[in-house]
Formats: structure tokens, C-alpha cells, sequence
């Protein structure tokens, strides 16, 4: 039986591969899959009839092996689309005739408003779908690329189809890797500007009888930055070590 996650709804997603040659190929799509929250994978005619258990499907899987353990094996597209309302070619070849042609995105906004149980269809990896396979689908979907050189990997497609399809039904929110930043205040901020004052006063940088727009220059750049206390505290670590190297230079050059 198909595994639900209980975070997800439910899944009227399947990802159909037709005459896959390698089994490698199956393992990566189903990790694809799975990342993306889809778990119904259906092949057709696979070229190895134990694909599903074979090494390099499983290695390839990385972690994906439910996908793999609950896939099915059905020997025609009819049969594997049996229950799907809206089914979507993945072909490349300009054909005379055939379902419309879409690029993913924007098919799938308006698909995921609707009742549908989807099926993506995919063909072999050398030959791809044939005419038969396409005109059983109600939609051929064309992945924008580069015009000299479009060909995806199995996997790269299922990925890409995955992603786009789970946008528009609805992801997760970004996880955030690092904590929200807590920004220095205008207290910290006037205090970095005056002693940065000081310094460069010090140092000879800055002229208090002619200072210009030094100063309001300054502090703009700062706010530009959105600065955290402990940057502040290493701005002003930096002004303490510049005034003191300034210091001990006048010292060592003094009267002898």
C-alpha cells in the first residue's frame, strides 16, 4: 500500500515511467519523488522485470526506498492510468497532432484548482514516448530550455515536474538555517558613530574643523547595512586597536 504522511494531503499524484532501461533511473526518481511529498510510482514494461529490487535502483533511491517498495509494475499505459483523470505527456518531438502543448508552471496553476487525479507520463530514455503513449494524454508538457540542447536526464524531468506540481499544489515554508538577526539599535549606532569620531580624529583622517559630510556618510552606510550588536562591538573593537597603534606611533616618535 502506498505510504500517506500524515503532514501532506492526500496524494492524487502519480509519476508513470514507460520502458525504463535503467534501473538506476527508477531509484533516482523515486527519490526525486519523495522529496517533493509524492509517493505512487507506476511502471510500465520496464526493460528489467525485478527493477524495483535491483542494486543500482536502490542506491540511487537514497532514502526513497518506500517509493520503490510500493511502486507497481503493469504491463500497458491503459492499465496504469486506469483511475487518473488528467494524464501529462512528457515529450520533446514535434508531433502532427496530439493534446496541447504547455509549459509546466503555468499549466499547473490552473490544474491544481481542479478535482483531478494527475498522472505525469514518461518514456523510455532513449526513445521517449512513442504516439500511442501521447495521444492517450490530455496535456504534453514541454519544460522551457535551452533551444540547442533540451534533453533531461529521467530523473532530471521527474524532479523538475515534481517541483513545479508541488508549487502549485502548495510547499512548505522555507526552513530558516540560521537564527533572525537582531539588529544593533539607534543607541549602539550613535555610539559606533562617536567613537569612530574620535579615531579618526585621532589618526588624522578626519579634520573637526572642516568635517564635511564625513560623518552623516558614515552613519547612512550603516543603516544600509543593518548592523548586529556584535558587529558593532567589532567596529569598535577596530577603532580601539587603530587609536592605540596611532598612539603608541606619536610615542615612538617623540623627543628621544
Amino acid at each position: 500500500m502506498p505510504l500517506e504522511n500524515p503532514q501532506l494531503p492526500a496524494d492524487n499524484t502519480r509519476f508513470v515511467l514507460i520502458h525504463t532501461s535503467h534501473a538506476g533511473n527508477v531509484g533516482a526518481a523515486a527519490r526525486a519523488m519523495k522529496v517533493m511529498g509524492f509517493h505512487d510510482l507506476v511502471l510500465v514494461q520496464p526493460r528489467f522485470a525485478d527493477v524495483l529490487q535491483h542494486d543500482d535502483a536502490i542506491a540511487m533511491a537514497s532514502g526513497a526506498t518506500d517509493v520503490l517498495q510500493s511502486a507497481r509494475v503493469v504491463p500497458t499505459l491503459a492499465e496504469a492510468l486506469a483511475d487518473i483523470t488528467w494524464a501529462c505527456a512528457t515529450a520533446m518531438t514535434p508531433r502532427d497532432f496530439g493534446p496541447p502543448t504547455h509549459a509546466p508552471r503555468e499549466h499547473f496553476a490552473q490544474l491544481a484548482k481542479g478535482p483531478h487525479r494527475v498522472a505525469f507520463v514518461f518514456g523510455a530514455e532513449r526513445t521517449g514516448m512513442c504516439n500511442e503513449d501521447v495521444y492517450r494524454c490530455h496535456a504534453c508538457l514541454s519544460v522551457p530550455s535551452n533551444p540547442a540542447y533540451g534533453s533531461l536526464n529521467l530523473a532530471q524531468a521527474v524532479q523538475v515536474l515534481a517541483y513545479d506540481w508541488r508549487q502549485a499544489l502548495g510547499a512548505w515554508p522555507v526552513q530558516p538555517r540560521t537564527a533572525s538577526a537582531h539588529l544593533a539599535d539607534a543607541a549602539e549606532i550613535d555610539g559606533l558613530l562617536q567613537h569612530w569620531h574620535e579615531t579618526l580624529v585621532q589618526i588624522g583622517f578626519l579634520d573637526p574643523a572642516a568635517p564635511k559630510k564625513l560623518l552623516p556618510r558614515l552613519n547612512q552606510l550603516l543603516n544600509r547595512a543593518e548592523l548586529s550588536p556584535e558587529e558593532v562591538h567589532i567596529l569598535r573593537g577596530i577603532a580601539r586597536a587603530a587609536a592605540r597603534s596611532s598612539t603608541r606611533a606619536t610615542r615612538a616618535s617623540g623627543p628621544r
